[in-house]
């Protein structure tokens, strides 16, 4: 090398040599590495892939052009003299051969994939079905069949946290049942990936006590559509993908009127949701890519109810309960969703991101309703209580969250760094006025001799601007131990996830951190089997429904917002097992998760139907603990299936009151099983069973150390069937060979009448009777789904 150098310096020519070094369509490939390791010279191309090397001349002078993701090229000048002009092509890595899937991804942290393929086949209520996806999983309950929300280990519905492509979405606040819940923001006709976690998240999930769902929206890389039709609701779908630009558009439209139609209180139903999203990218080149996910969500839910009947009690004390109504509900929930992101590919292995979000919804909840009641003993055909009653409401609330986002990402071959900057902006504007009259007997409850009182009034007027800053690093680390050179003995292969997230709230200037750490291994004596254990602080910061604090002066409630609110505080630690293996020549994977929960900072709340109300202070303590069992695997060749099973315990201490948590679902079993008729693929069977624990609750407007009940167990069976009535069921449909199935689903078949919450009569003696509100009836659904 020195002899060389010498050499070339006695010569004493030099020479320049520039050039552009681009991509197989042209493109600037910035940054690339241009060497003569000869000369010990190197210099790198600019942004518009431009270079220039000066250089000492030889006989043969060798240049190498390299960058990461692509194929090094070398060329080799032959006596060059003065100034040389070069342009290289670099040409990407080439991509591994055809690649035949034999088993799933192993889950080596905390949050699973779970796969959404077939989801849209099942029977559905709601017509949201990732989230039904989700309620279907261990340690995940929900006892509203009209509602996409669900609890996750005794968390309330507030504590999941919900992002799509990296960029965390809300749902409209002042939602109290299933009937008025429109879409939600998720379509999963345009959805990729789905990942879940129960509990032990990593860093990169936001400030939430419970749960994470990421969800990861797809680029088309061909013209693509479907369409789908039912009783409930109708979905179109297009797409379009070719190297450098794709777009997906989707259009929604749900009715539960149908539905609705098996509740026992009669009436005009009048839903009507409506929403459109979509998602656009471009890549100009390999090192840039710009998206857009656009939303616009409509939901009007109208209601005039006639009448009611109910009958409950036990075979030996039947009571029946009759209502006319007089009166209508109007509400409306608009929300508009945006998000814009800029990404810099420095590399495969290297990215860096900036987005930008908006959220806005603006949400009226109106209803003047009156109901005269009868209450009697069908046996004795005693009155035990007639009466009137009047709600009225008049709610709006106005809140607009906008958000930028720093995120970074490098993977090296044993790790995988991660992190990320947000700034927030909230402002939140509340108007709300509700009253509930009783009259019982001719007296208003509660009576008072001097005084006419309402048994339940509320005033709020409040609002709120504040900003959150939200930071976080991670790194997930990938290593192995022991294990013979041979490799007739495996190592043990070891995933570590740590990381950390910090968070600042201007409103009550409180400073959260929060550390988080996995650890999987997958033992060298049995690699089918992989063990977990996962730790971490989480916190709920509040948002609007924490802050509102009430006070009560002569029969009136007025809310104020608590500055000195504090984020709830839990303390996760769980232990997971998994194992895979085969039976009947098939493959099948058990999981089991084992966790604690210690939380303190609590704000308690009564769950009233689907509506969450606080009590706006930090005053309670408790914990949750339990296990979920899932058995997950080919029931049936070639489709999936799954049984789980759940036990649980929570408890609350307020003050110096120990009581179970509102969502305390001591039990649950779930099971999704899918099969196809014998001898043909083209008749498709899904059915759907729960099977889970009543919760707590207690008389309305009284403390959470007041409800001694228990309501009964949600029972639950769907079944859906499904024929392809045109096309290949293996194949790929296309507009020339379109996929067109004809569906019918049997929803409750059983016709068990599950309770969603009680209604109470209160009379002239202060004694109260809750009646059952029952969930829908048994209905039939039939759906047409065409695939181009």
């Amino acid at each position: 090398m020195l002899l060389t150098l010498v050499a070339l310096a006695a010569s004493g020519q030099q020479f320049t040599l520039s050039g552009r070094v681009s991509d197989e369509d042209g493109n600037a490939i910035e940054l690339a590495t241009i060497s003569c390791l000869e000369q010990g010279a190197v210099t790198m191309a600019n942004l518009k892939g431009e270079y220039s090397l000066k250089l000492q001349s030889a006989d043969s002078v060798v240049v190498k052009f390299s960058m990461v993701g692509y194929q090094t090229r070398t060329r080799v000048l032959r006596k060059p003299r003065s100034n040389q002009r070069l342009l290289v092509t670099l040409h990407p890595m080439k991509a591994l051969d055809e690649v035949v899937v034999t088993e799933r991804r192993r889950q080596t942290t905390a949050t699973q994939e779970l796969d959404i393929k077939n989801a849209k086949m099942g029977p559905s209520t709601t017509g949201n079905a990732v989230e039904e996806l989700v309620q279907q999983q261990a340690g995940v309950s929900s006892h509203n069949e009209l509602s996409s929300q669900y609890n996750v280990r005794g968390g309330s519905f507030d504590e999941n946290s919900v992002y799509i492509n990296n960029v965390e979405v809300y749902r409209p606040l002042l939602i109290r049942s299933g009937q008025q819940e429109g879409l939600s923001v998720i379509n999963s006709d345009m959805v990729e990936r789905v990942a879940f976690s129960s509990g032990g998240f990593e860093a990169k999930y936001g400030d939430k006590m419970s749960s994470a769902l990421d969800i990861h929206y797809r680029k088309p890389t061909r013209l693509e559509a479907n369409v789908q039709a039912s009783l409930l609701g109708a979905s179109a779908f297009v797409g379009y993908g070719n190297k450098k630009f794709s777009m997906s558009h989707g259009v929604r439209y749900k009715t539960n009127r149908y539905l609705l139609g098996s509740l026992e209180t009669k009436g005009e139903y009048r839903p009507n949701f409506f929403d459109y999203q979509t998602y656009i990218t471009y890549q100009p080149n390999q090192r840039w890519m710009i998206d857009f996910i656009g939303n616009i969500s409509e939901n009007h839910y109208n209601f005039s109810p006639s009448d009611r009947e109910t009958s409950f009690g036990t075979m030996q004390n039947v009571k029946s309960f009759k209502v006319y109504f007089d009166g209508q509900e109007k509400d409306i929930f608009r929300t508009l969703f945006g998000t814009l992101r800029l990404q810099r590919i420095f590399s495969p292995q290297t990215t860096v991101s900036l987005l930008g979000s908006a959220f806005h919804t603006k949400e009226q909840e109106t209803y003047d309703i009156q109901g005269q009641y009868w209450l009697d003993d069908t046996q004795t055909q005693e009155s035990l209580g007639v009466g009137t009653y009047m709600e009225h409401a008049r709610n709006y609330l106005t809140a607009n969250v906008a958000s930028v986002k720093l995120m970074a990402n490098h993977k090296t071959r044993k790790h995988h760094w991660e992190g990320g900057f947000t700034v927030k902006w909230e402002k939140i504007e509340e108007n709300a006025r509700e009253y509930e009259m009783r009259d019982s007997s001719g007296y208003s409850i509660p009576h008072q001799p001097d005084r006419l009182d309402l048994i339940y009034s509320l005033r709020s007027k409040n609002n709120v601007s504040s900003t959150r800053i939200e930071a976080y690093l991670q790194d997930t680390y990938r290593f192995q131990s022991g294990g013979s050179e041979d490799g007739e003995t495996p190592p043990t292969l070891w995933t570590l996830n740590y990381g950390v997230r910090l968070a600042n709230w201007s409103w009550n200037k409180e400073t959260i951190v929060s550390p988080r750490v996995s650890l999987a291994m997958i033992p060298a004596w049995n690699q089918d089997m992989t063990f977990r254990l996962s730790a971490g602080l989480y916190y709920q910061a509040p948002f609007y429904k924490e802050m509102r604090d009430t006070s009560t002066v002569n029969g009136q409630t007025i809310v104020t917002l608590n500055q000195k609110i504090k984020s709830q505080r839990s303390l996760h630690i769980v232990g997971a097992f998994d194992y895979r293996f085969r039976m009947m020549d098939r493959p099948f994977r058990f999981s089991a998760e084992a966790y604690f929960k210690l939380m303190d900072n609590l704000v308690p709340y009564n769950v009233q139907n689907m509506k969450v109300v606080y009590y706006g202070k930090n005053i309670a303590k408790g914990h949750a603990f339990g296990l979920d069992l899932k058995l997950y695997g080919e029931f049936v060749p070639g489709t999936d299936s799954w049984l789980t099973f759940s036990v649980m315990s929570t408890k609350q201490k307020i003050n110096g009151v120990s009581v179970p948590m509102p969502t305390d679902q001591r039990w649950g079993v779930n099971l999704h099983f899918t099969d196809y008729f014998p001898g043909t693929e083209r008749w498709k069977m899904t059915l759907r069973l729960a099977f889970a624990d009543g919760l707590p609750f207690g008389a309305p407007h009284r403390g959470l150390e007041y409800q001694q009940f228990r309501a009964p167990a949600y029972k639950r069976a769907d079944i859906g069937m499904s024929f392809l009535a045109l096309g290949d069921p293996k194949g790929q449909p296309s507009f020339k060979h379109p996929r067109i199935w004809l569906g019918i689903d049997g929803l409750n078949i059983f016709g068990i009448s599950n309770v969603n919450s009680y209604y109470w009569v209160t009379d002239v003696t202060n004694h109260q009777y809750a009646v059952p509100n029952y969930l829908t009836g048994r209905q039939i659904n039939g759906k047409v789904i065409v695939e181009f």
